[in-house]
């Protein structure tokens, strides 16, 4: 199967559809999956019409962390991954795993990640890319890899703190525990929880592809760099984003429907 199979995109209206596509295997990380994620997300970039990405496994899982070929390669001191034909990037994520992940936080658009079943070692990690993770209550997620010997190198070890604190961080990688979707909310692993994680991202994508692109964009950049730089350059990139903002087409067309009480029509230029 190839890469483009693994991973399946559809669009419309904005909203960008993404699913691992290999099912019968729990979408399980092999080469080829790495390659469909990377290069599904890299596509998503280029494209200025992509308002939102919604990411998602097909069938009971969402992704249940390495296929187990790669395990079995680890124990020649094989790494699969790095036979993962990739795009070249200039980006921090260098090595094929933590590209898989990182190009989701990458993009310019918000990504939400849809979780039910099976989220696990690497399939975790792929959701942390995402800006919001909406989780099923009875999914099952683990920061999986010391049970394998290893550790989470697909950024996850500088992703997770973030969310949930350094001390809970600890305790779920040094224990690879599983918690339930319930308990990953509570711990601010996810962001909600919801019966049907797939129908509620889509949902939510279509409401956030309803606003203006521009000013998602903006807010996704400033909310991305609040904590990773000092104040002062956080409140200067309030203003020189607020000052690019306000007049322009986009922000004209927000004020003139809200008066006019109708739907607004945005623009998706550069």
């Amino acid at each position: 199967m190839s890469e483009q199979e693994r991973v399946r995109v559809e669009l419309v209206d904005g909203v960008a559809d993404v699913r691992l596509s290999r099912p019968k295997k729990r979408n399980a990380l092999d080469p080829a999956m790495f390659e469909g994620l990377v290069h599904a997300g890299e596509a998503l970039r280029k494209d200025r019409s992509v308002r939102v990405a919604v990411l998602s496994g097909e069938g009971p899982d969402f992704c249940a962390g390495l296929d187990f070929g790669s395990f079995r390669a680890m124990a020649n001191g094989e790494r699969l991954s790095a036979s993962a034909q990739l795009p070249p990037t200039d980006g921090p994520a260098r090595a094929t795993g933590q590209r898989a992940a990182w190009v989701w936080a990458e993009l310019e658009v918000p990504v939400i990640a849809a979780i039910r079943g099976n989220a696990l070692g690497g399939g975790l990690q792929i959701a942390l890319g995402a800006d919001i993770r909406i989780v099923a209550p009875d999914a099952r997620l683990s920061v999986m890899e010391v049970t394998w010997g290893l550790i989470p190198d697909m950024t996850g070890t500088q992703v997770l703190p973030e969310l949930v604190g350094r001390d809970v961080a600890k305790e779920l990688t040094l224990t690879a525990r599983v918690v339930s979707g319930t308990e990953a909310a509570a711990l601010g692993l996810c962001t909600r929880t919801d019966d049907d994680p797939l129908g509620a991202a889509l949902a939510l994508a279509r409401e956030i592809a309803g606003r203006s692109p521009h000013a998602v964009r903006a807010a996704k950049r400033l909310l991305d760099a609040a904590g990773r730089v000092d104040l002062a350059t956080g409140f200067a990139a309030e203003q020189t984003e607020i000052g690019a903002l306000i007049g322009s087409p986009n922000q004209v067309e927000a004020v003139t429907a809200g008066f006019e009480e109708r739907a607004p029509v945005f623009e998706d230029t550069p």
